[in-house]
């Protein structure tokens, strides 16, 4: 069955507001790298793919961090594009992130399963990280939404 007019208009639409969302990931996870090579955490990171280095480990962290921008804007991209929404937005998108990939995905890939859903300092600065990066992605993410 052909798409009708809106269908493909919503397509192109999710596909742009993802795209503008990746691009505020990637600004969102700038700052976020950042921080975490002040706590010398991304050779961790790296060791994601095998690779115990920083570099590798930004760069794992850049990719993961375009993806769920781009997560953000698809989602996003159906709200009024208001700073409320950006905060509300940014510490949900924070939280999810921080339980599904700091507190488990990251321990069970890594193969420290007995690390799965246990909080100690790490992981508090963990949540700081991705709160930022979940902040800084939503008020990036508004005016390129707004302007594309």
């Amino acid at each position: 069955m052909a798409q009708t007019s809106v269908e493909r208009l919503r397509n192109l639409y999710s596909i742009k507001v993802a795209t503008l969302g990746a691009l505020a990931g990637l600004v969102g996870g700038l700052v976020f790298g950042l921080m975490m090579w002040m706590m010398g955490m991304l050779p961790l990171i790296g060791m994601l793919i095998g690779r115990e280095s920083a570099a590798v480990g930004f760069f794992v962290h850049m990719g993961i961090s375009a993806f769920i921008g781009a997560v953000y804007g698809f989602f996003a991209g159906r709200l009024p594009l208001k700073s409320r929404n950006a905060i509300i937005g940014g510490v949900i998108n924070g939280l999810v992130w921080w339980v599904l990939g700091g507190l488990t995905m990251m321990p069970f890939l890594l193969g420290m399963n007995e690390m799965i859903l246990v909080i100690g300092t790490d992981q508090w600065f963990s949540l700081l990280g991705h709160l930022v990066y979940g902040l800084v992605t939503a008020f990036v993410f508004i005016p390129l939404a707004k302007r594309g």
